[in-house]
């Protein structure tokens, strides 16, 4: 309660208890018009949320680290009287996600309208809403407010790099037998024939089939004799570091145009949270997006508290599946890494090529994975530096043991370009540490 409705109350009541002892007419009309006054400025601030309808559109509840969400609000006045001030908040989890606001002026069946733009700058699962609307009567001495309880969720993925290359190259992965199994995408391998179905692409159609038979008939494919992709992702709660770092404000004035790339989507320059665990994340879904985009399957296996499990697919199904675990993944893993790649990598044979990721400085897990090589399983590492993000332990003896194991490393620090340090021939850049 204000004091400005606090001592219009205390007049009102002074008003009255003056005019029934007095009985003068300037007291009753001094009563009557504090009466009026209040009743009136109640009734303005009760109208003032009432008759409001909000309308919220999102355009797309997926975004992805580096891009912008947008959202379009409309707030229509359905009401007979104006609204002279509407304020809305908004309670969303997104960081700098601006939508609160107030609106001045809403004439009877009018409308404004606005739109929001946010730059994303962490992955995760983040809340939509709820909102409240409030207002009041011009004297202020009232204030009403609703709240409008619906959310909705907004999902960000982890941001990806354009990787040009990566060890091995497409050409050299390893092959093996036919493997027999049907698929919808086209190979180089043609497994027979059957009648056409609704749904199959002219493409597909044999035609020396389709003439000797008088029917239309498709040709059937099986997976090429290639290798599969599996990422072996360590979030073991351990061996993660990090160092303070706080999302900033993104500048989004006149002068920092120049910071967006064509087509105002992405930054041109994007900084990683100082922590390994996200650049972990962003290595495991770039690499993995750079084969799929090559019709290589690939597969993904962690431990975020829980056994997580990708079967190898191909295609951008795929690529959208890993983003969108890989958004609510965290370092909160119970089983170390070495275990995990002994474990699950049982399951794998000579036609996989495992790529490990992990900021452990230990050399259990070289071991492990030269314990796969014995099977025919290869393997790439990709060392994730902790000491660059405040760890103590040095990882010069996990690189030794893939050194002598002749395992390919990429070794990354913290302010390395992704782009740069996967891009690289792997296996020499770690001597330089």
């Amino acid at each position: 309660m204000s004091p400005r409705l606090i001592f219009l109350l205390a007049a009102l009541v002074f008003a009255w208890l003056f005019a029934f002892n007095s009985g003068r007419e300037l007291a009753y009309n001094l009563a009557y018009l504090l009466t009026a006054i209040l009743t009136l400025s109640y009734g303005w601030a009760w109208n003032s949320t009432r008759f409001v309808q909000i309308n919220r559109y999102t355009r797309a509840r997926r975004s992805q680290v580096g891009q912008f969400f947008e959202e379009t609000f409309e707030i229509r006045n359905r009401g007979r009287l104006p609204k002279l001030w509407l304020e809305l908040r908004d309670y969303s989890t997104v960081p700098f996600h601006e939508v609160s606001r107030v609106v001045n002026s809403l004439q009877p069946k009018g409308s404004q309208r606005w739109q929001v733009r946010t730059l994303c700058q962490q992955r995760g699962l983040f809340r939509l809403g709820s909102m409240s609307l409030h207002s009041g009567d011009p004297l202020g001495l009232f204030s009403v407010g609703q709240t409008l309880a619906l959310t909705s969720d907004l999902i960000v993925y982890p941001a990806t790099v354009e990787l040009n290359s990566f060890q091995p190259p497409i050409a050299d992965l390893a092959g093996g037998d036919a493997l027999s199994r049907r698929t919808q995408f086209l190979t180089t391998n043609v497994s027979g024939i059957r009648e056409y179905a609704p749904g199959d692409s002219f493409n597909r159609i044999h035609w020396l089939s389709t003439a000797r038979t008088g029917r239309l008939m498709t040709k059937e494919f099986e997976l090429d004799p290639s290798a599969d992709i599996w990422i072996f992702l360590d979030l073991f709660h351990e061996v993660e570091q990090a160092l303070a770092w706080r999302p900033e404000r993104p500048d989004m004035g006149v002068f920092s145009l120049s910071r967006l790339r064509s087509g105002g989507k992405r930054y041109d320059v994007m900084q990683l949270p100082p922590s390994t665990t996200e650049y972990g994340v962003t290595i495991a879904a770039s690499v993995a997006r750079y084969f799929l985009l090559r019709n290589r399957a690939v597969g993904m296996m962690w431990n975020d508290g829980g056994r997580q499990f990708l079967q190898t697919d191909r295609g951008q199904r795929q690529i959208r599946k890993m983003l969108e675990s890989l958004a609510v993944s965290n370092a909160v893993g119970q089983q170390p890494f070495d275990e995990l790649l002994l474990t699950e990598g049982a399951r794998l044979n000579r036609n996989d090529i495992l790529i490990a990721i992990s900021p452990d400085p230990r050399p259990d897990w070289a071991r492990a994975l030269r314990e796969l090589r014995r099977r025919g399983v290869n393997s790439i590492a990709v060392v994730v530096n902790g000491e660059s993000f405040g760890g103590r332990r040095s990882c010069q003896p996990l690189l030794h043991e893939l050194e002598i194991s002749a395992i390919p490393t990429y070794p990354v620090k913290q302010g390395d370009a992704l782009e740069s340090a996967l891009g690289k021939s792997a296996g020499w850049e770690f001597r330089r540490w």
